[in-house]
């Protein structure tokens, strides 16, 4: 089995969000179990020299954009035992940050060509085309309305995964001809209400479609959570599953990574006791082994939960011997929120603005336990990585929270969890963790449960293989 899978990007070549950790682990779980997996993505301005110089050159061809015919330059790269090839055009791709400019349409409309452009050119014909969100949704758009019955072409299958469906691709309807050359006739699949959305043309037109988590799937039906697009993926849910992301377990290891202050393991976990007491030092916290300490490794954004944070830990913080650590940047009230805690409680907080790798490994190793109540999560890659380094979760149970945390009121359950989205209920989830900590036998069996919990890609590889042997 043959399968090319798209992405905007991909780890280790450029990354801004979840998306690049799977297109940089998922293919490698897919060629372990004997899948012929490749990967295409754009090749942006912001990679290494040191990478680019690591690729080899197969060709250069012309790519249609409507009326226009761009270059198109082909690189091959290897990572991981995994064959990349990347998309070469400077016009598109040289620039400072990876989305967020006026001709993103545009750009990734050439990309979308592209992928299909180039396989002549690569020996490697597909099975399956695998494309993940808005931004390679025109690839299986394309591939019905123009290449699929091309010599060369016929008989592969496309699967479309939506990774957050708040980000859709929305355009004005006179582009159609003129950016993404397609005709009046194909307005019905791109169409819905005053615009043209990518990812409804994606969802209409591939053999599959698939989110990040079970849960996910069910939630974007309803249209709390669908961002207007739960008509379509009603209309087409016959075609719509959820399969659960995994994580790099090798790239997080505990027993292992070099990027955190003292290696343990499940077998031996005294080694988190030293990660905690060189966090608290470095944070200038009082290093104290007594207390709880909490981190929150996040984007500062509503969304996040951050507004349920804002209106409870104050008063938290006042109350209760913890601490809490906290990593992330975003918007500038939440910032200047988690600045002010840090005046007021600086034996108790500890902030860095930004995102350092680094860094957020040390708090995952160091932390006791982990906050993240998120409004909604399609997957959540963070509770995972949590768990991998035995900081206990709390989570609202949303999306691939709700799939990979259960609540250890029954005794058997990795984390704490609550179901409303409500700081109170947040706060009691808080409240029974810290409580739990104090039970020191108690607590120290639920992070050696966390520390074996499994959220490698095996099994979500399986289920992918299943999908994909379903549809050849």
């Amino acid at each position: 089995m043959k399968v090319l899978y798209v992405a905007s990007e991909a780890l280790p070549f450029a990354a801004s969000g979840g998306l690049a950790d799977v297109a940089g682990s998922l293919p490698q779980a897919l060629r372990r179990r004997k899948v012929a997996c490749r990967v295409v993505m754009p090749l942006y301005g912001t990679i290494s020299e040191e990478m680019r110089s690591s690729m080899k050159f197969i060709t250069n061809i012309m790519v249609p954009v409507s009326w226009r015919r761009q270059y198109c330059g082909i690189f091959e790269a290897k990572a991981g035992g995994v064959i990349y090839y990347l998309i070469d055009n400077e016009y598109y791709f040289k620039r400072n940050t990876l989305y967020g400019h006026y001709d993103d349409g545009e750009r990734f409309a050439f990309f979308s060509r592209a992928v299909l452009e180039i396989l002549p050119y690569i020996d490697f014909k597909p099975d399956i085309i695998h494309c993940n969100d808005w931004q390679s949704a025109l690839v299986p758009v394309y591939y019905s309305t123009i290449y699929g019955y091309r010599e060369g072409y016929t008989g592969i299958k496309t699967v479309f995964t939506i990774h957050n469906i708040q980000y859709q691709g929305k355009y004005g309807n006179e582009i159609l001809g003129d950016v993404f050359g397609l005709g009046e006739e194909t307005t019905s699949l791109l169409q819905f209400g005053d615009c043209l959305n990518l990812m409804k043309g994606g969802i209409e037109c591939a053999n599959k479609v698939t989110t990040v988590s079970n849960t996910y799937a069910g939630e974007i039906l309803d249209p709390w959570f669908s961002h207007g697009l739960d008509p379509i993926l009603k209309e087409r849910s016959y075609k719509l599953s959820g399969i659960l992301n995994g994580i790099d377990t090798i790239n997080y290891d505990p027993e292992k990574d070099k990027d955190i202050f003292a290696n343990y393991s499940a077998k031996e976990p005294e080694g988190k006791k030293a990660n905690k007491a060189a966090l608290q030092e470095m944070f200038n916290l009082p290093v104290r082994e007594d207390v709880p300490l909490m981190g929150i490794v996040t984007r500062l954004v509503a969304h996040k939960g951050l507004d349920l944070i804002k209106r409870i830990m104050w008063d938290l913080l006042s109350s209760t011997d913890m601490q809490l650590v906290v990593l992330g940047s975003g918007d500038w009230e939440y910032e200047a929120f988690f600045k002010e805690l840090a005046a007021a409680f600086p034996d108790k907080v500890g902030i860095r603005l930004g995102f350092v790798p680094d860094l957020a490994r040390k708090i995952y190793a160091a932390s006791d336990m982990f906050l993240m109540p998120s409004k909604s999560e399609p997957c959540g890659l963070s509770q995972m990585v949590a768990l991998r380094y035995g900081s206990i979760p709390i989570v609202r149970e949303t999306g691939g929270l709700k799939d990979t945390i259960t609540d250890s009121g029954d005794g058997k359950g990795n984390g704490f969890t609550f179901k409303s989205y409500d700081a109170y209920d947040m706060l009691d989830a808080i409240r029974r963790a810290l409580g739990a900590y104090y039970d020191k036998e108690y607590w120290q069996t639920l992070v050696v449960r966390a520390l074996k919990c499994d959220n490698s890609w095996g099994k979500s590889a399986k289920e992918y293989i299943k999908l994909y042997e379903e549809l050849i």
